[in-house]
């Protein structure tokens, strides 16, 4: 018999350490890098993982990046 759980995991890093990470990876997002951890860790029949708030592409996170800089 599954047994689900489901949980919220809130994550915060340096600007630089989220960007090597995606940049790493190619076309990788963050809601699938940590999908791909937990099942590393953890060996699950089915991981789901979805970004709620924060960039979760290389793509947008040049863009939160580029308009934080240009609040400045």
């Amino acid at each position: 018999m599954g047994i689900d759980i489901k949980l919220t995991v809130r994550l915060s890093l340096d600007e630089s350490e989220l960007e090597d990470a995606l940049a790493e990876y190619d076309e990788v997002t963050v809601s699938e890098m940590i999908r791909q951890v937990l099942d590393k860790a953890i060996a699950l029949d089915k991981v789901e993982a979805e970004v709620l708030e924060g960039p979760n592409t290389l793509e947008e996170y040049d863009e939160v990046r580029g308009s934080s800089q240009a609040n400045r």
